[in-house]
């Protein structure tokens, strides 16, 4: 339907959570795939299973895994999300490092790491009223950045911080620039200089 009412259009991507990767076969999807699917995006969010169900994300890394490998297999590229900062403070390094881990094993081809923002009225919001949850600050954040590109041992996958709610835009081929943006990331940690961060102000969803 959308290529008989937009015959000009030159891609279609959907996004996709594990549950529903899971619902279809790999035939299915590479049936989506002849049909003009070229791309799913995929929220991972972390490789630290803790987190994630502190998060009530709702499914395990190994079914996240699966859904991945499906995608893949059928021949669709994969662009996955992870988010730094979703550890809190408590499991800040642990969360970068298994995230890191987490995408060596799935090896998608694209990742964008969004940073957390915390929205009023969400239950987040609440646990850091409570104290519950301690955001990381920015450098924090960078620290968790810089541990996942170290943790992170792939093919050939684009790796972006570019999202708007990032603190530094890093825009990299992994594993071929790895050096160059633990270098780039960690000037700015050793500076702790406010300017080269995006200012609060600028942050967005």
């Amino acid at each position: 339907m959308i290529r008989e009412s937009f015959p000009k259009l030159e891609r279609i991507g959907v996004y996709g959570n594990t549950k529903s990767i899971l619902a279809k076969s790999v035939e299915e999807l590479k049936a989506l795939k002849e049909m003009g699917l070229g791309i799913v995006y995929l929220g991972v969010e972390s490789g630290d299973q803790v987190t994630l169900d502190r998060a009530c994300k709702g499914t395990t890394l190994d079914k996240t895994a699966e859904a991945a490998a499906r995608v893949k297999e059928a021949g669709i590229i994969l662009s996955v999300t992870v988010l730094l900062g979703l550890g809190g403070v408590e499991r800040s390094e642990i969360h970068a490092e298994e995230t890191g881990k987490f995408l060596s094993r799935i090896d998608p081809e694209y990742v964008g790491a969004l940073s957390v923002i915390v929205v009023p009225g969400t239950k987040l919001a609440e646990e850091v009223e409570k104290g519950t949850f301690v955001v990381p600050d920015p450098y924090q954040m960078l620290k968790e950045l810089a541990i996942m590109i170290k943790n992170t041992n792939v093919t050939h996958t684009f790796f972006a911080s570019n999202h708007a709610s990032n603190y530094l835009p890093i825009k990299v081929w992994l594993p071929e620039d790895q050096s160059r943006a633990l270098r780039a990331i960690m000037h700015v940690l050793n500076q702790k200089d406010p300017s080269m961060l995006r200012p609060e102000s600028s942050r967005a969803l």
